[in-house]
């Protein structure tokens, strides 16, 4: 099932912008807080009560950069996916909830101890059920180093990688060029909203030499990722934790029936990020498009849109179930 679509959704930045104009609709998701095995936590956002019966199927979200429970990809698929008798999750990475995290770190593209930590919580609390997972551009990118690291012992039954930035260092130096500075201001402004946040709770000068003026000064994502995100995670500097974290060197291990959306006019990346056949394992389908900005896939029009992302994942869910 090829993505396409018309004019003008044709144009990337429309496919990218458009579903942050739609009104989000009315939620009544139960919010509850993880406890990790470190003592920190994170919120946990649950479709439905996840003791009002037995569930079939069960799905874990992983948010983008700067993502929560009120983006739109997130609230659309939980809602698409509940009415299919999913019962959906989405776990916050540390700091994106309502509530910041109590630790120095928040989470990075390759945290993947976190979403772990957390899957096996769900496989032991939902023995029974067949458990997915989707993951959007920074969560995606997780979630397919997490896949590589399950091998064939994995808890997940299928899962869904959309617009992941494959390629980190690619990626960050791409969106700090042209009309993607755009992109780049709009993220980097909740970044340094939550690191400011953070500054207020811990004595970041003292261990990483990180003043409130100098977070302020902040002016890409590579400078934010080199002088917060790196050290704070344990990496010598931003070079090294793209090399580490990035996706795309990961995929051929993966060993779990995933599919992997990607458009080749991403607004966010460039298309030399996106992997061939003889890039990935026998277990991962590529779904590459020529339109769908990042996290878009809208069909239908402008006035009517189609989110064509829900049907998709369902279709792909659907065929690796076995109840």
């Amino acid at each position: 099932m090829t993505f396409r679509t018309s004019w003008p959704l044709k144009i990337p930045h429309i496919q990218t912008i458009l579903p942050l104009l739609i009104p989000k609709k009315s939620t009544n998701y139960l919010r509850e807080d993880f406890v990790f095995k470190d003592g920190d936590f994170t919120e946990i956002v649950w479709s439905e009560e996840p003791t009002a019966k037995t569930y079939k199927k069960v799905c874990v979200l992983f948010h983008g950069l700067g993502g929560s429970s009120e983006s739109h990809y997130i609230q659309g698929m939980m809602q698409s996916l509940s009415k299919e008798g999913y019962l959906c999750v989405l776990m916050h990475f540390r700091s994106c909830g309502m509530k910041p995290n109590k630790a120095l770190r928040m989470y990075h593209a390759g945290e993947t101890e976190d979403a772990r930590e957390f899957i096996q919580m769900l496989s032991q609390r939902f023995k029974e059920a067949e458990i997915y997972s989707i993951g959007y551009s920074l969560g995606a990118n997780m979630l397919l180093k997490l896949l590589n690291s399950y091998g064939k012992n994995s808890p997940l039954s299928g899962a869904v990688s959309v617009s992941a930035p494959l390629e980190l260092g690619t990626c960050t130096h791409y969106i700090n060029k042209g009309v993607a500075k755009v992109y780049q201001g709009y993220l980097l402004k909740i970044l340094k909203r939550e690191l400011l946040t953070k500054a207020k709770q811990l004595d970041l000068v003292t261990s990483l030499n990180l003043s409130i003026p100098r977070i302020k000064k902040i002016k890409t994502i590579f400078e934010f990722d080199d002088i917060y995100t790196a050290p704070a995670n344990g990496f010598k500097d931003a070079y090294d934790y793209y090399a580490k974290n990035s996706a795309k060197q990961f995929l051929k291990g993966i060993k779990v029936p995933t599919l992997l959306i990607h458009s080749k006019d991403d607004p966010f990346m460039p298309s030399s990020i996106v992997p061939d056949k003889t890039e990935v394992s026998a277990c991962v389908d590529l779904l590459i498009s020529d339109n769908g900005g990042h996290v878009g896939f809208i069909k239908g029009s402008i006035f009517k849109p189609n989110f064509w992302l829900e049907d998709r994942v369902k279709s792909f869910f659907n065929e690796q179930s076995h109840s």
